[in-house]
């Protein structure tokens, strides 16, 4: 692998990293606009039953993990993790002398 890149390979990343911070936050914005609209119909129609609970924890967990991956704050199974990864598997092959 390089370890220098070019101009135009930090350029990509850096497009590529804020369409997902974009994507990131309308999905925050929807999450938000429809829990709101939720939280309205379940408090207008079935007040006794606070069922807009369960959409705001799952979709709440869904939408945590998709901003912890967004702004890389999950150390396992992160884009370094998967090139570690790979370079200890080489390199216990290339000591070994098998494949896998």
């Amino acid at each position: 692998m390089e370890k220098y890149k070019s101009d135009y390979e930090r350029y990509e990343e850096a497009k590529k990293q804020v369409k997902e911070i974009k994507g990131f936050y309308v999905h925050s914005f929807i999450f938000t606009v429809v829990l709101i609209f939720l939280i309205f119909i379940n408090l207008k129609y079935t007040p006794e039953y606070l069922w807009f609970i369960w959409t705001l924890g799952g979709w709440g967990i869904g939408l945590l993990f998709h901003g912890l991956g967004v702004f890389k704050v999950m150390p396992f199974f992160g884009k370094n993790w998967e090139e570690d990864k790979i370079k200890e598997l080489m390199e216990k092959e290339k000591k070994n002398g098998s494949s896998f």
